[in-house]
């Protein structure tokens, strides 16, 4: 295992302890922690894709329902997680199942449609994960996915004194990642990705930049996500036209 992998799976590990004994009240309903009962498959793919230093960090905001919270991958979508990046393994579950949400791992058939979209665009223009991750990451900023009874709910609706002690944890594991990956840029996938960047890691030499959210929740990104986001990558000058 390479050393920069494995300052990853150590950062990822205290992550994990440290939102483990988190409170969360209602409306949050249920949390789930893919670092824990799918930790096999999140160690693989640090392991196998986090080697050396990384020219380019993707910054998602936390796990999809149908993404990293079945597969342990961010941005999950389980045919990109198995076919391409040559993923599988066992997935346990949640400590409390949601019943509208159960965790299937690689059995699930339902599709992450921004995990899709993210996927193949990266699938599109370097074809292998080799080619890929030889200069590019991705990456969660929060581990934990909430659900309201059956509705998703992402850690930027949660009340500040539950929000803070979660945030603070991020912040620590998203400088420690940056420290071991190195990299030139971290580009949060949506806003709300790239403000808690700037908040997290302002001081540190790293530049900062944003692309569309793959969400279908946004008409935008139903417009060709795939072609928004590369120009917003070409204007930055991370890719080359």
């Amino acid at each position: 295992m390479s050393f920069t992998a494995a300052r990853l799976i150590e950062a990822a590990r205290v992550l994990s302890r440290e939102v483990d004994v988190l409170p969360f009240a209602a409306p949050v309903s249920h949390v789930y922690n893919p670092l824990n009962y799918a930790w096999e498959v999140h160690r693989n793919y640090l392991e196998r894709y986090g080697r050396g230093r990384k020219r380019v960090v993707f910054l998602g905001m936390n796990p999809g329902p149908f993404g990293m919270a079945q597969t342990g991958v961010p941005f999950g979508e389980i045919a990109a997680v198995r076919d391409w990046l040559g993923l599988e393994g066992p997935v346990g579950k949640p400590e409390r199942e949601n019943p509208r949400r159960p965790v299937e791992g690689f059995a699930c058939s339902r599709s992450e449609v921004s995990g899709q979209r993210l996927w193949g665009l990266f699938r599109q223009r370097f074809g292998t994960p080799e080619a890929y991750f030889a200069e590019h990451f991705v990456a969660n900023y929060c581990p934990l996915a909430f659900f309201a009874a059956g509705r998703n709910l992402t850690p930027d609706k949660l009340p500040a004194r539950e929000a803070e002690p979660l945030l603070a944890a991020c912040d620590a594991h998203l400088c420690a990642m940056v420290e071991a990956l190195a990299p030139e840029w971290v580009i949060g996938v949506g806003v709300w990705a790239e403000q808690r960047a700037r908040l997290a890691l302002a001081g540190l030499p790293v530049r900062l930049g944003r692309i569309l959210h793959p969400s279908p929740a946004s008409p935008a990104a139903n417009r060709g996500w795939a072609a928004a986001a590369t120009r917003q990558l070409i204007d930055l000058g991370i890719w080359a036209a």
